[in-house]
């Protein structure tokens, strides 16, 4: 319990814990975001870290100087495709031992080809976009090496939608992280960026499955 509330509270005042990194170790910070940002993406079961409000505050702090923007932007892409391809090697070598194909009464034939087949068509799209969603965006490239998804359409998609992904959260917590305002209702920010993606998950599915519910035969 001690440890998820000390997780907990990094999270919310996550502001805070950097600031205070920053100025007792310096430059060391980027090493410490290099490894949050490379495990919440690369390591399946560590979905919780803080993604996207760290990246809001790192763009906050080299509004102010405290860090370099382009050095932040740089570093935390390649931390993210690294990550993600990680996460996506993990997905593709673990895969097929975890279910021993066929020969598992576990290993679905037809799920997995439906798997494969939607990655093959969507799972470029669904990369970029679960980049912009907590918890889906460690779970997809994991899926993505599952389903077998061709390496080099997950490598494109993975680097545009890393970039895109780290230098539109640094740049809004550049222009915006400071104004007083913002900056005041941090943790309400937070706590939006974490439930609200998970929300519109949660309802885009439930419409899905009501649609399958009252589709003829």
């Amino acid at each position: 319990m001690e440890f998820l509330g000390a997780i907990l509270d990094f999270v919310l005042h996550v502001d805070v814990h950097l600031t205070t990194f920053v100025r007792t170790y310096g430059t060391w910070v980027y090493a410490l975001l290099f490894a949050i940002i490379f495990v919440e993406t690369g390591v399946v079961v560590m979905p919780f870290l803080p993604g996207d409000s760290l990246l809001f505050v790192v763009g906050a702090m080299c509004g102010v100087g405290l860090m370099n923007l382009p050095l932040a932007i740089v570093l935390l892409w390649v931390a993210a495709v690294l990550g993600d391809q990680c996460n996506y090697a993990i997905g593709r070598y673990f895969g097929p031992r975890v279910f021993q194909w066929e020969h598992s009464r576990w290993f679905n034939k037809r799920a997995f080809d439906q798997a494969h087949e939607f990655y093959e068509r969507y799972g470029g799209v669904t990369i970029v976009v679960a980049r912009f969603l907590p918890f889906l965006r460690t779970f997809a490239p994991f899926v993505g090496g599952v389903a077998e998804m061709t390496r080099r359409k997950f490598t494109l998609y993975n680097i545009g939608g890393g970039f895109l992904w780290v230098a539109s959260l640094i740049l809004a917590g550049y222009l915006f992280g400071n104004i007083p305002w913002v900056k005041e209702n941090l943790d309400k920010i937070i706590w939006a960026a974490i439930l609200l993606p998970g929300l519109l998950v949660f309802v885009g599915a439930w419409r899905a499955r009501q649609k399958q519910r009252v589709k003829p035969a």
